[in-house]
C-alpha cells in the first residue's frame, strides 16, 4: 500500500527564505516526489497537521487546494494498485502527474557523456562544473525539468551574484549551458517544448575591459631587474615572445616545438590549439632572439622549443593531461607574473593573457592594419579585433581631453 503525504523541502531554501512542497509517495520503500506548485516559509507549515498555517495571508484558498490534490493523488494511487497489485512508485507517479518528467541531473550527466567526444576537453570540463554548480545551489540531485521554472531560475541568477560574486558574463554562462541541456532533452523528446524556461529571462554581458601593457611599459618589464631567479625570468620571456610573435596563446607558447619554427625564414608555422587552423606568420628581432636564448644545438624536430613541459608523450596523447598541465602552468605563470606587476606598480594584475591584448592594441597603435592584426591574432571575425580599435580610439579621445582641459 503505497502512502501519500506533503513535505516541506527544507533543505531546498530559496534566497528569498522560501521551501517548495512536494507530494510525497512512497511505494515498498522507494520514494517519488511530486512539486505541489507551492513554496512557503518553514514558519507558514505545519507539517503535523498536514495544512499551511493561518499567518499566511492566503492560507485558507491555498489548503483548500493541496487538499484536492492530495484527494486526487490518493484516488489515483488507489485506481492503479486495484487494477495493478504490483505496481511501481513510478507508474504511481505517472499516474498522479503524468508521462514522467526526467531527473534534470540524470539526463545532463548522461547527455554530456553522449557529446563528449564532439566537445573539447575544456568545454567538457565547463559543462561539468556549471552542472556540478547547480547541484550545489540544490542541495541535492532531486531536480526535474519542470521544476526549472524562470522563478527557480531567477533565483539561482540571484545565488551567482549574491553568494557566488559571479560577474554577469559567469552568471549568463552557467544559464546557457542550462539551456543547451533543456534544448537536447526537447530535440529528443525526452521533454515537451513549452516546458523551456529560458526564452524569458534576462541576461546581461558585464563589460569586460581589455587590459594591456603599453610600449613604456613593455620596456619596464623587459628591463625588470629579476636577479637569479630563473623560473622568472623564463616566464617573463614567454610573456614577451608571445607579444612579438602575433599575440599567441598561452599552449601555443607552451606545446611550440623546433618543427613549428622555420629558422631560415623567421617563420611560425603551427595549427592553433583552440581554432584547429594552421597558422603561418613572421616574427621579429625580439621573438626571434628570445627563441635563440632557449634553443638547442642537439635538439630533435619534435622537442619543445621552452624548457616547460616534462611529460611530453601524456600532454600530446591524453587531452585531460594537457588541460591539467597548461592549466597548472598558467597558473604558475600569472603568479610569477603579478609579482612583476607589482614591482612595477602597473594599476592592474599582470597575466599571460595580457599579452595578447598588449601585441593587438600596440600593433594597431602603430599603424597596423586590422586586417593583418586580425589575422595574426587567428579570429574567426574581425568584429573580435575592432574591440581593439575601439581602445585605441577610446585611449586618444582620453588624451585629447587631458591636452584641452
Amino acid at each position: 500500500m503505497a502512502s501519500i503525504k506533503l513535505i516541506l523541502r527544507k533543505h531546498q531554501l530559496d534566497q528569498t527564505g522560501h521551501c517548495p512542497l512536494y507530494i510525497r509517495i512512497i511505494k515498498d520503500r522507494k520514494t517519488k516526489f511530486i512539486t505541489a506548485g507551492v513554496k512557503l516559509k518553514e514558519s507558514e507549515w505545519d507539517e503535523g497537521k498536514q495544512r499551511v498555517k493561518k499567518n499566511h495571508s492566503n492560507s485558507a484558498r491555498m489548503n483548500a487546494s493541496l487538499s484536492q490534490k492530495v484527494a486526487d493523488a490518493e484516488g489515483q494511487v488507489a485506481d492503479m494498485e486495484r487494477k495493478i497489485k504490483t505496481v511501481s512508485v513510478k507508474k504511481l507517479k505517472e499516474a498522479i502527474k503524468g508521462k514522467e518528467v526526467p531527473n534534470f541531473f540524470e539526463y545532463a550527466l548522461k547527455q554530456l557523456e553522449k557529446i563528449k567526444k564532439t566537445l573539447s576537453y575544456s568545454t567538457y570540463i565547463s559543462y561539468s562544473t556549471h552542472i556540478n554548480k547547480l547541484e550545489t545551489y540544490n542541495k541535492s540531485k532531486d531536480l526535474y525539468f519542470d521544476e526549472i521554472t524562470v522563478e527557480f531560475l531567477n533565483n539561482y541568477k540571484f545565488y551567482l551574484g549574491n553568494t557566488l560574486k559571479n560577474n554577469e558574463t559567469t552568471q549568463r554562462h552557467s544559464i546557457i549551458v542550462l539551456g543547451t541541456i533543456f534544448r537536447h532533452a526537447i530535440k529528443e523528446d525526452v521533454i515537451a517544448e513549452t516546458m523551456y524556461p529560458f526564452n524569458k529571462l534576462t541576461l546581461k554581458f558585464s563589460a569586460a575591459k581589455r587590459l594591456f601593457l603599453n610600449k613604456a611599459q613593455i620596456d619596464d618589464l623587459t628591463n625588470l631587474n629579476l636577479g637569479e631567479n630563473k623560473k622568472s625570468i623564463l616566464w617573463r620571456d614567454l610573456f614577451l615572445f608571445s607579444i612579438y610573435a602575433g599575440g599567441l596563446r598561452f599552449s601555443d607558447v607552451l606545446e611550440m616545438q623546433y618543427s613549428n619554427y622555420n629558422q631560415a625564414e623567421s617563420k611560425i608555422n603551427k595549427l592553433i590549439r583552440k581554432t584547429g587552423r594552421m597558422h603561418q606568420f613572421k616574427i621579429g628581432k625580439v621573438a626571434i632572439d628570445i627563441l635563440e636564448k632557449y634553443h638547442k644545438k642537439d635538439a630533435k624536430h619534435d622537442d619543445y622549443l621552452f624548457p616547460i613541459l616534462q611529460n611530453k608523450e601524456g600532454y600530446e596523447k591524453f587531452e585531460s593531461i594537457r588541460y591539467s598541465e597548461t592549466a597548472k602552468y598558467n597558473k604558475l605563470a600569472n603568479s610569477h607574473l603579478k609579482s612583476m606587476g607589482e614591482k612595477l606598480k602597473l594599476p592592474f594584475g599582470l597575466s599571460f593573457h595580457l599579452s595578447r591584448h598588449t601585441f593587438a592594441t600596440n600593433a594597431l597603435n602603430n599603424g597596423m592594419r586590422i586586417e593583418h592584426v586580425s589575422k595574426l591574432m587567428d579570429h574567426s571575425d574581425i568584429g573580435t579585433t575592432q574591440i581593439y580599435a575601439k581602445i585605441i580610439s577610446e585611449e586618444l579621445d582620453k588624451a585629447v581631453d587631458n591636452f584641452i582641459y
